[in-house]
């Protein structure tokens, strides 16, 4: 090759000018051009190495990060003398509290206990438990999705499925937590307390099943409550009669520690909020700008946001059907009564360590900060207190409150039903319950320490990348209503995003990471879609469209896309109506199907417009159409399946069992996707929205626990402003 010419190609009179050049190069010549490119290859490569070699800063672990050594959980079992350890399948956080508290109570039965993470272990090493004499493995699973283990516990899930080990004399027990919405039931805990059956270890106690549809408190309470004498009897020991409050955390504070030593807000990397980094993740949020904010609603008592945040520059990239999760801010009057009716400073710096040298969580939120900050960002001080809480909070009152507290907290029938009169139908928050109580004064840091932590609020994104490659938007109501008591409540995360309207160019940030799902749109564009989505469940759908209408106008052929979608009055909350029309007006959707339900003498639904427009729906089925539901588990998802059981009965011909079997496949091979109900992880607490319970929203006859709705905005619009717990999850 010479001059990018290939060398079949030099005429002959050139090649040979080249060999005679070639001959004029003596012996002496050829050395010293040698030498010279042993001094240029020095130079480059050896002379410069020390400069060219990169410096590293000095390595600093944050406190956050500090969470696992590598140490082996049976060694830490055996240096500290422990014989019971907890792990937990974990989510949002509220198995690894069960956790906590099972670890908690081994104290109160002559046992020494641990809480794991099984992300952080080699759970291999199950197999050495029996090293340990007594030893106890107890594992709180949730489950997440429609079966799935947590994301925590994906790794010990894969193990576990090929696993071959011998656990012949390991002892457990599994306490499950789920929610009967759903078809797969605590299939983690299910899954596991048959597994490691089927190694050969050996169960202590029965599975204990917690459901979220109901209460999962009480649940595991009484579940406990019978599993604690189930381990006495088995290893021969005996209760100590003592009720153990055990502080897990000491407290440390500052007077004079720098500002940017302090966190503020930060999910893990201190300074992470004042300097931006990518990638961006649960553990370090972009703070995206709002760039709008606007009101759906054209009328009624009820509002609707419209939010796009701007991801410019951010290398943030999401798909239509995907969430986007963002980290409150809670109520500053809230955090202002709490510092005032315990007598502290909130600006005080503060550090809590965990006690135990071994333990995983060295610090149950990111410290040192300050008590503001840890009530504004890193704790739930909206949701309602477990029994745990009150029983430790009682020790700080005077003898009437906590004679009250213990009666309610205690496991008798007329105790349980104190509670959820008290707390769960009232819904107090810690604040109602310090109000309601004057003489508890818990030290702030015995309270910070029991409190459990601030979860994100996960929403599905309302635009598609194709249209909006730099915003994300989302839908969501704002909730607000008053309990039977006058006080009123608030969603922590859209009444804080309420707030955040820009204004004469200034522009607020709101901490924000995508979560990918499995919800989406055929692969093949012409393949027909019905999506069915009353309320704000037509969030994601809002994404499919405009992606629909891109692939529309770049040439491609699109099939039929139908839209079933619901509302309470066309005048007031029918959201999106002007866009949506201009789609049907462009072809974009074939059809658009709307149930106004206060608009007339019967109340209508989505459900019903499946069934009465059930030809139409059975032909695009028939021909290989998806079918997509967002919305409400408990009722709209479950009156959408029945509905298209009917219509692969009376249409499509079939009996019940195969038109079951149909929609299985459908299930399965991603033709029926549903994006519903909103919580965090089914079994790990109902998280409607905003954190308020579904049993707050929803009434379930016989059922102890539910009541009457009490927020007038409850029902068309469950939908977008919650996390996703069915296949769309991770």
């Amino acid at each position: 090759m010479s001059n990018g010419v290939p060398d079949s190609e030099i005429p002959m009179e050139t090649a040979g000018a080249v060999a005679a050049e070639e001959g004029m190069f003596s012996t002496l010549d050829f050395f010293i051009l040698s030498a010279l490119a042993g001094v240029c290859v020095y130079y480059f490569f050896f002379k410069n190495k020390k400069q060219e070699e990169p410096t590293f800063k000095k390595l600093t672990v944050q406190p956050m990060q500090d969470r696992a050594s590598n140490t082996g959980f049976i060694e830490k079992l055996k240096s500290s003398g422990r014989n019971v350890i907890v792990f937990y399948g974990s989510q949002t956080g509220t198995a690894e509290e069960f956790a906590g508290r099972l670890a908690k109570d081994a104290t109160c039965y002559g046992m020494k206990g641990m809480v794991a993470d099984p992300e952080e272990c080699e759970m291999e090493d199950l197999v050495k438990l029996k090293e340990i004499d007594n030893a106890l493995a107890i594992f709180c699973m949730a489950t997440y999705g429609e079966g799935d283990p947590t994301d925590n516990a994906q790794e010990f899930y894969d193990w576990l499925q090929n696993a071959d080990s011998d656990l012949t004399g390991i002892k457990f027990a599994i306490f499950g937590l789920g929610n009967k919405t759903y078809e797969h039931f605590n299939a983690m805990g299910e899954f596991m307390d048959k597994k490691l059956e089927e190694l050969g270890a050996e169960r202590i106690y029965e599975l204990g099943s917690g459901d979220d549809d109901g209460n999962i408190e009480e649940d595991f309470v009484t579940w406990k409550e019978k599993f604690w004498p189930a381990v006495c009897e088995h290893f021969g020991v005996e209760a100590t009669g003592d009720q153990f409050n055990i502080r897990q955390y000491s407290l440390t504070t500052y007077d004079d520690l720098l500002k940017e030593k302090t966190y503020s807000g930060e999910i893990a990397r201190l300074g992470s909020f004042r300097n931006q980094k990518p990638p961006y993740d649960a553990k370090n949020p972009y703070l995206a700008p709002v760039n709008v904010n606007r009101e759906l609603h054209k009328g009624g008592d009820r509002s609707c946001m419209h939010i796009e945040f701007d991801i410019t520059g951010s290398k943030i990239r999401y798909e239509a059907g995907d969430h986007v999760a963002v980290y409150p801010v809670n109520n500053q009057d809230i955090v202002n009564r709490i510092g005032k009716r315990l007598n502290v400073d909130l600006d005080q710096v503060f550090t809590l360590t965990n006690v135990d040298e071994e333990a995983s969580k060295k610090h149950p939120f990111p410290c040192p900060t300050t008590y503001r900050t840890a009530l504004s960002h890193y704790l739930d001080i909206t949701s309602m207190p477990r029994t745990h809480i009150l029983r430790e909070l009682a020790e700080y009152g005077n003898e009437k409150d906590k004679e009250f507290i213990v009666k309610m907290t205690s496991s008798s029938p007329e105790s349980k039903a104190s509670y959820s009169d008290w707390i769960i139908k009232d819904h107090r928050n810690i604040l109602a319950v310090l109000e309601s109580l004057p003489s508890l004064m818990p030290p702030i840091d015995h309270l910070l320490e029991l409190l459990p932590r601030l979860q994100a609020r996960y929403y599905s994104i309302s635009s598609s990348p194709k249209i909006h490659p730099t915003s994300i938007h989302i839908t969501a109501v704002i909730v607000q209503y008053n309990t039977r008591t006058g006080r009123e409540v608030e969603g922590v995360a859209t009444n804080w995003l309420a707030l955040k309207k820009p204004d004469n160019g200034i522009k607020y940030q709101v901490p924000i990471y995508v979560r990918k799902s499995q919800f989406r749109l055929p692969f093949k564009t012409n393949t027909p879609v019905i999506m069915i989505g009353p309320g704000t469940g037509l969030a994601p759908f809002r994404g499919f469209i405009q992606e629909r209408q891109f692939v529309r106008k770049d040439g491609k052929t699109v099939g039929d896309t139908v839209l079933f979608y619901g509302c309470r009055h066309k005048a007031q909350d029918f959201l999106y109506e002007d866009e949506l029309n201009d789609y049907q007006n462009d072809g974009t959707l074939t059809k658009m199907h709307v149930a106004f339900s206060r608009d007339g003498p019967n109340k209508v639904y989505v459900q019903h417009l499946l069934g009465n427009n059930k030809e139409e729906v059975w032909k695009m089925l028939d021909a290989g159409g998806h079918i997509y539901v967002c919305g409400d588990a408990r009722n709209m998802a479950r009156d959408v399946h029945d509905t298209l059981l009917k219509v692969l009965t009376e249409c499509g011909g079939m009996e019940q069992q195969v038109a079951v079997d149909y929609i299985k496949k459908m299930q399965s091979k991603g033709r029926y996707s549903c994006d519903i109900n909103g919580v965090q992880c089914v079994g790990e607490g109902d998280v409607w929205r905003e954190g308020v319970p579904v049993s707050d929203h929803r009434t379930r006859p016989g059922k102890e626990g539910h009541l009457p709705c009490v927020d007038p905005a409850c029902e068309e619009r469950i939908g977008s402003g919650m996390d996703r717990s069915t296949e769309s999850a991770r």
